[in-house]
């Protein structure tokens, strides 16, 4: 097979913004509104919940903007680190990144997948069982996202325009999809709950129980306010991460100096309005004790079936489907970059590092496949989602000190952009970003220790790489 030497940038601003909405939207704005609200309450920490999330966001995009702008080749994040302190961080981020970060991702995104085809198909669900393979059951589900997970890559090794192509024809899809969905919600629901949610404005209550029937709603305050806020922003978080995958493909973006700072900031902004909508529409459609409660947290699904009584959970499914689609194909089209920059600095299977006749990374992409259809196999939604939120936080908060060590160490670099508000903004986000890593330790560290572990592990390996680069060269 005829090898290339280099990337082809094929991609412009639109595509790159494509590339930042599709890979936010997932399913998770579907989801974990109702989690949200058994956290907070009400529908005033619902709202603040969702727009602390989306500022936070914000400010990080917009602080990555100086730095796509003074590195504008493939890795993103990963050659942001590496430059701002040493290749060892950067390659834990890397770890991180193959480990858990985009491939726990692509699984849980593939695992919601296959729950919302079983509205249509039920033996395709994540509840209808297969066979018992010894350390695990496996489930129809599972193998559906593995299938989806496979056919995406295979799609991404045939070259950068079909992955282009499935991006923007999905997320299109998906945006038109989710926008009509919130203006109906306020046109054509019969009963309205509006009045009777905003009474509830930030009187804050977590629900303590089992289940609707057999539990609680406790006031709180203080400390535990802040703890419930952390927690409940968990959710919002994995909803609105993946935003910095257009950073990894810089080398296949037309004008990358400009381009990736621009797609950032267009693309965040559109998923927070649109996110901040969807849960005013929520509000709008249902009592806050259904918007908690609904059947396995499918909170789009119940709003649907207020705003179309016979055809609601047929709409929401369907749309879940388009959105988780669109979304895995930017997140394997992009992941894969990360792991070919770091085979080109040795840090990685050599092989990860060479291009097709295409012009992609493809043993990147089937390596990457490999891991995330392991991950599938765990069919843990909920878990999955709880261990990466901590672990990317942590490491946006590093990127963004990141711009302030690079302004010490190479003052006079080239900057297209420079952080917007800098530096007031990027602190803010490194204080708020601290205090939920630092809120989830104290009041939900299983959410922490396992991401945790597995970034610490990239330590001796780190060392193991170094000493195989180094005998390779003797």
């Amino acid at each position: 097979m005829a090898e290339q030497t280099s990337f082809k940038p094929t991609l412009g601003l639109f595509d790159g913004t494509m590339i930042v909405a599709g890979s936010m939207i997932g399913s998770g704005i579907f989801i974990v509104s109702a989690d949200i609200t058994r956290n907070v309450g009400s529908a005033g920490w619902l709202i603040a919940v969702w727009l602390i999330t989306g500022f936070m966001t914000l400010t990080a995009a917009l602080s990555y903007g100086e730095l796509s702008g003074m590195f504008p080749k493939a890795g993103g994040q990963y050659v942001y680190l590496k430059e701002a302190y040493n290749p060892l961080v950067g390659f834990l981020y890397g770890w991180s990144f193959f480990a858990v970060i985009q491939t726990a991702t692509i699984a849980a995104v593939g695992v919601a997948f296959s729950k919302f085809l079983a509205y249509l198909v039920p033996e395709l669900g994540n509840n209808y069982f297969l066979f018992d393979a010894g350390l695990i059951n496996v489930y129809s589900g599972q193998l559906v996202s593995i299938v989806i997970i496979c056919l995406l890559t295979y799609i991404n090794s045939r070259g950068i325009k079909e992955g282009k192509f499935i991006q923007t024809l999905f997320t299109s899809a998906k945006l038109l999809a989710l926008f009509g969905l919130i203006v109906f919600g306020f046109v054509l629901v019969k009963d309205s709950f509006w009045a009777e949610n905003m009474q509830t404005g930030l009187d804050a209550k977590k629900y303590v129980g089992t289940d609707a029937q057999n539990g609680g709603w406790l006031p709180i305050g203080g400390n535990a306010l802040l703890g419930a806020i952390a927690a409940a922003m968990v959710g919002s978080i994995f909803s609105s991460d993946a935003w910095n995958n257009v950073t990894f493909i810089a080398g296949e973006m037309k004008n990358p100096k400009k381009n990736i700072g621009l797609s950032l900031f267009l693309g965040t902004l559109i998923v927070t309005v649109i996110y901040v909508c969807a849960n005013l529409m929520y509000l709008n459609v249902m009592p806050l004790s259904e918007l908690a409660f609904p059947t396995d947290d499918r909170v789009a699904v119940a709003a649907a079936n207020k705003i179309f009584p016979s055809s609601g959970t047929i709409i929401i499914a369907f749309l879940i489907m388009i959105s988780t689609f669109g979304c895995n194909n930017g997140l394997i089209l992009a992941g894969a970059r990360v792991y070919y920059t770091m085979a080109k600095d040795g840090l990685f299977f050599r092989k990860v590092g060479e291009l097709n006749k295409n012009a992609v990374p493809q043993f990147a992409l089937w390596i990457q496949c490999l891991v995330a259809s392991a991950w599938s196999l765990s069919g843990k939604y909920g878990q999955l989602l709880d261990m990466i939120s901590f672990v990317v936080v942590l490491f946006y908060i590093l990127t963004i000190i990141g711009i302030f060590i690079l302004r010490k160490k190479r003052p006079n670099a080239e900057r297209p952009y420079k952080a917007f508000g800098y530096p007031v903004l990027p602190i803010l986000y490194i204080l708020m970003g601290s205090a939920f890593c630092m809120l989830l330790i104290a009041y939900k560290p299983e959410y922490t220790w396992p991401g945790l572990i597995i970034v610490l592990l990239g330590v001796p390996i780190y060392y193991l790489a170094i000493a195989a680069k180094k005998a390779s060269r003797e």
